[in-house]
């Protein structure tokens, strides 16, 4: 007998605004210290990963502004902050590739993808980002717009 692929749709939040204000490389999967009560509230959807951006204090790496709103069920004396730091886990080496291209180079390190990986564990993308010009941004625009046009066109074609 063969077995059911029953695998689940992971929950899988997206920063899509990253993609528009930045040249996004070196995209780097780290795990991300949480609470209980958050893990349950990303779970829930409650996640928002905006304006979050990574900071390196004293040789560790923290994730800020990333806004996890609190459940009804947690309780009132356990209710961490909701926009607190979080502490990302990464190698001593990985951190230092990131130091030195933040301090030298003029990058900016960004939060992409907020996902739960294979064994239920939270993941955090996170790459570094080069910001775009202003007229960089309408040329992708205009790019994706040329790319939708075409793709509409195709399809009505083949109809």
């Amino acid at each position: 007998m063969a077995k059911k692929d029953t695998k689940k749709k992971q929950r899988e939040f997206i920063n899509r605004k990253v993609f528009h204000d930045y040249e996004v490389s070196d995209i780097l999967e780290v795990g991300i210290e949480l609470k209980g009560s958050e893990v349950k509230s990303i779970r829930a959807g409650r996640v928002n990963l905006k304006d979050s951006f990574v900071r390196i204090i004293k040789n560790e790496m923290f994730v800020l502004n990333m806004h996890i709103s609190l459940l009804e069920t947690t309780h009132t004396s356990y209710r961490p902050a909701e926009d607190r730091a979080r502490k990302l886990l990464l190698h001593r080496k990985q951190i230092n590739k990131f130091f030195q291209k933040v301090s030298q180079d003029g990058y900016t390190i960004v939060v992409t993808k907020l996902y739960f990986n294979d064994k239920n564990m939270v993941k955090l993308n996170i790459g570094l980002g080069k910001g775009k010009k202003l007229h960089d941004k309408r040329q992708s625009l205009k790019e994706k717009d040329l790319k939708r046009e075409s793709s509409r066109i195709l399809k009505e074609w083949n109809r």
